[in-house]
């Protein structure tokens, strides 16, 4: 009976360790993960799809995650590392979402519309910039984006083995590029929106160039909104596929230098 005991206790000491480890990645990750990481979504919610997800992995990593030694001496490099390795994997999804928020908000300055429906969310943002953001993430969701986050969480150890730290000018870099990616990227996709108000402004100036006591800017101020609003109607189905298409290359690559 005591002998039993032992086995299960030394089991049981290996398993939780393990599911420890899993969790200190997933957890670290879940803070930045888009969708899950919202504000709107309570704190409980988070935990537990956090621990559920540990559940699913940790059977799966136990054949990597032995290799550390934690089983038998949990070491505090690892419990340092993890968190880390999670929060980059998570930073490298946030990125591409930051994405399409920077191209709503160059959209939004651009037509005139930074200041209608503007601060309503958690993150004060323009109303086109909410919009879109909300549309990509829902189109994510639609195409799978919580499984694609377990299998990129679990590809991860791969690209950041267990108890390795990274290095520091290597992350610096990483982040700079992904950074300079994400806002080029996001003035592509605004590229429609700067186009017409830069031939909206010019409009302008002929108009009042030729009529000097009309006042253009309330005659044009509605037809800047109304175009703005038809070009969001019309470019939108062409921006949020493209975007989705960076978000499924940044889950397969999340350590790439661009999505």
């Amino acid at each position: 009976m005591t002998e039993a005991a032992e086995i299960l206790l030394a089991v049981a000491q290996e398993w939780l360790a393990i599911g420890t480890l899993v969790f200190l990645r997933v957890g670290a990750a879940f803070l930045v993960m888009p969708s899950i990481s919202e504000q709107y979504v309570p704190v409980r919610v988070r935990l537990g799809a956090a621990l559920a997800v540990t559940a699913f992995m940790a059977p799966t990593m136990s054949a990597i995650l032995a290799g550390t030694g934690i089983e038998t001496s949990p070491s505090a490099v690892l419990f340092a590392t993890e968190p880390i390795a999670g929060l980059l994997i998570g930073l490298s999804v946030r990125f591409v979402v930051h994405t399409v928020q920077i191209a709503g908000s160059i959209a939004a300055q651009s037509t005139s519309l930074s200041q209608i429906a503007g601060g309503v969310t958690p993150d004060p943002q323009p109303a086109i910039s909410g919009v879109l953001m909300i549309s990509a993430l829902t189109l994510a969701v639609i195409a799978g984006l919580h499984v694609h986050i377990v299998e990129m969480l679990m590809l991860s150890y791969q690209i950041i083995p267990a108890g390795i730290l990274v290095d520091p000018s290597d992350v610096g870099h990483w982040g700079t590029e992904r950074i300079g990616a994400a806002f080029s990227m996001a003035f592509s996709l605004a590229a429609p929106f700067l186009i017409a108000s830069v031939l909206y402004n010019l409009a302008l100036g002929v108009i009042n160039k030729a009529m000097p006591q009309l006042m253009v800017a309330f005659v044009g101020a509605p037809a800047i909104t109304f175009g703005g609003l038809l070009l969001l109607f019309l470019s939108a189905p062409l921006i949020l596929p493209i975007w989705l298409r960076a978000m499924q290359i940044a889950l397969s690559h999340p350590m790439s230098i661009s999505p």
